[in-house]
């Protein structure tokens, strides 16, 4: 595994510009809510640390990670956004349920995002198990939420370059 042991958010290498300028969405599922809670809270710092306004960074809250898509829809549909992210965790089970909502949130996510030509970030944590969730969470591998807000930034930053 090509990450193994290595904290993936390291941003040591990447020069993440200032998101002063910047208004953003966050959508969080509530299942798994002790892992969404930190990968909200690690994109929301970020945020904050690059300099956007609390008052410009949105959050919304849906059931699960199937629910991130129409909520990404609905706010590029009604909000001014430079990008949104989504957050969520699933978590393999004993049926291949897993396997249906991973395709489908990955693949809506992307639809989303294409659609508008607005940048919809995929944060959604798919494991194998709670561990493992955990350990992307804010543990040793880092926390995906604060490299989707990252993410985020970069791609509202290149956005606006080429407009």
């Amino acid at each position: 595994m090509a990450t193994h042991l290595k904290n993936l958010s390291d941003f040591s290498h990447t020069t993440i510009p200032s998101a002063e300028s910047f208004r953003f969405a966050i959508v969080t599922a509530q299942w798994n809510a002790d892992i969404t809670g930190a990968l909200y809270q690690g994109a929301y710092d970020m945020f904050i640390q690059q300099g956007t306004l609390p008052e410009n960074i949105l959050s919304f809250t849906v059931p699960g990670s199937f629910e991130l898509i129409v909520a990404a829809e609905m706010i590029l549909n009604t909000q001014q956004v430079d990008a949104v992210i989504c957050l969520g965790c699933i978590i393999q089970g004993d049926t291949p349920h897993f396997d249906y909502i991973c395709n489908a949130v990955a693949n809506g996510i992307s639809n989303v995002g294409i659609k508008h030509a607005i940048p919809v970030i995929f944060g959604v944590l798919t494991t194998l198990n709670l561990e493992q969730a955990q350990e992307r969470a804010g543990g040793k591998h880092g926390n995906k939420g604060t490299e989707a807000a990252a993410s985020a930034i970069l791609m509202a930053d290149l956005q606006r370059l080429l407009k």
